[in-house]
Formats: structure tokens, sequence, C-alpha cells
């Protein structure tokens, strides 16, 4: 775990990318993997990430695993993080579709293994979509709260989270789904 504290104090993993339409700076998962691969070497561990399609409620989210490994391969820890698919963007196939949403869910789970603050990125301030519907809203919340509790790393904070939030969300049945398949994640650590 030392070896994960040291890159989370050390990395840095600049804006690179420009979005135009929103005139906003972002990092890509790109960015960090390009900036956290020599930490990775140095320090003789291995990154692995995945992705799994899970259904939350009635919406399919891309989860993202990333998993970090000692040079032994034994597994030091992991962190997960969801994203959801549009449901249409123009110019895009599903297969874009699908990778935009892997490469989000990607970016934030990368984004919690190694403590990498977004509070300035690109979803806090762009600015489009500001006047879109009250229920697109609900919809950010619930997936603001699904993916603040993909962050918690122990059962205790997982439960008091849940505790806080159950009664904050749209789809509470999803909530309880992702509580419970998180809970069994920590214990099985």
């Amino acid at each position: 775990m030392q070896r994960l504290i040291k890159i989370q104090q050390g990395l840095k993993a600049p804006k690179h990318q420009y979005n135009s339409f929103g005139e906003y700076n972002y990092r890509s998962c790109e960015d960090i993997l390009e900036a956290v691969k020599p930490w990775l070497k140095d320090l003789g561990l291995a990154l692995i990430l995945k992705d799994d399609i899970v259904c939350v409620g009635d919406r399919y989210y891309v989860q993202a695993t990333a998993i970090l490994y000692d040079e032994n391969g034994k597994q030091i820890t992991s962190t997960t993080a969801l994203a959801r698919e549009a449901l249409e963007k123009k110019k895009s196939d599903e297969s874009q579709l699908t990778g935009s949403a892997s490469s989000y869910a990607r970016k934030y789970a990368l984004n919690g293994l190694f403590c990498i603050d977004d509070v300035k990125d690109a979803d806090s301030t762009n600015k489009h979509g500001k006047d879109e519907l009250k229920e697109t809203s609900k919809d950010n919340k619930d997936e603001q709260i699904i993916s603040e509790m993909n962050k918690i790393d122990n059962l205790s904070d997982l439960n008091k989270f849940y505790a806080e939030n159950k009664d904050n969300v749209c789809d509470r049945n999803a909530l309880n789904k992702l509580y419970a398949n998180r809970a069994k994640e920590l214990r099985a650590k």
C-alpha cells in the first residue's frame, strides 16, 4: 500500500485536452495512463483496467474497474466507476457510444484509485445542457450518488453513505442493488 500512497502523493496528470464547445480543459483516461506508467514501472506495479456492462434499474452502465497488482501478481486494491451510455449522440454509432462511456468510467476509476481530484474538470465547469429538463437533473443526481458510492473503499463509510443518501435518489431499487454489490466487494477485500 505504501507504493500506492507514493503514487497518489506524487502523480501529476495535467489537463492536456481542450473542449472548444464548452471552453474548458480536461484530462482524459489516456492522459492519466500516460502519467502513471512511469510510476508503475519504477515501483514494480501493474495496472489492469476492465469493463463490464451492468444494469441499474432500467439503464445499462459501463462499469470500469481499475485493479492494482504488485510484482508477484497479488492484488493490492481496486476501484470501480460507472458511466451510462448516452441514449443518442449525433454522428456516433453504437460502438462509439459504448467506447465513450468506457473511457469516461475508466477515467473515474483511475481518479478514485490515484486520488485525482476533478473538481474543476469538465463535469463541473461545462456550460452545455444547462437548460435541460429537471428529469435530466434527477438522473444526474442519481449518477453522482452512484459514482460517489463506487469511490468508497471501506464498509463502514459505505454503510454511512448509503444511510445518508438512500432517500435522495429517484431509483432506490437501483441504489439498493449497487449498495449490495459494493458491500459484497468490500467484504471480500
